[in-house]
């Protein structure tokens, strides 16, 4: 499971990038529900439907910025003016995902001023409509995919848009290499860098009728990586 430090989240509002920011705590969408209880429902418990979505609001916290006239004080201005402008969220370039949604300001704080701190700022963004989660995933393996050595065989049948396979050897093969074929991206095969349409280092199987995991990985610059696993069954 890939997990990724928040560090690097930007937000910009309007194109433009608002500065000082540690916290941009994100879109969390809700539904409403309609009750259709009526005298036939069954067992005496009520019934519902969902209702609208509501993509809800974000709250930004950091430090005020006085040189940051694009970002910050242009949130203000927008807010004096009730403007609906547009945002993004962009977390960290290795996930290659956004967030982008229409939103208005209905609150911000530029303050406090304690005289251990720095001056802080803070605003509030309702979110008007559906919001738009988009993630650019690397393209992955391509034809012909992958080959496992030593006559495996394997199912389902090879595809880039398939991500876990079970590959079965005989009993007297104690170890596979696995040639991955990819036209763009780093390629690890068991967190080990292999070239495009070359052989992997030897991986040693586990004991005769057992299964060892192989992990493919293909991650491009910017992007979310995509995974394959190999199940390697030796047979008994």
């Amino acid at each position: 499971m890939a997990k990724t430090h928040a560090y690097g989240t930007t937000l910009t509002w309007d194109s433009e990038l608002v500065a000082g920011l540690n916290a941009i705590n994100g879109i969390s969408i809700s539904a409403d529900t309609v009750e259709v209880t009526t005298h036939d429902s069954a067992d005496g418990y009520k019934e519902f439907i969902p209702g609208l979505l509501d993509a809800g609001e974000i709250t930004l916290e950091g430090f005020f910025d006085y040189t940051d006239t694009a970002g910050q004080q242009a949130m203000l201005t927008d807010m004096n003016a009730r403007s609906t402008k547009e945002a993004v969220i962009t977390f960290p370039t290795a996930t290659g995902t956004t967030w982008t949604f229409n939103g208005m300001l209905t609150s911000l704080k530029i303050g406090d001023a304690p005289v251990d701190n720095a001056i802080a700022f803070s605003a509030t963004i309702k979110i008007s409509g559906k919001p738009t989660l988009a993630v650019a995933t690397s393209a992955g393996l391509t034809n012909p995919f992958f080959a496992v050595s030593n006559s495996a065989v394997v199912t389902p049948t090879k595809s880039g848009s398939i991500y876990s396979y079970v590959a079965t050897v005989l009993t007297n093969v104690t170890s596979v290499a696995v040639t991955p074929v990819a036209e763009a991206g780093v390629i690890t095969v068991n967190g080990n860098v292999v070239g495009t349409s070359q052989a992997s280092s030897p991986i040693t199987l586990g004991e005769a009728g057992t299964n060892t995991t192989i992990t493919i990985v293909v991650t491009e610059t910017n992007k979310a990586p995509k995974t394959y696993t190999i199940l390697v069954a030796r047979a008994a």
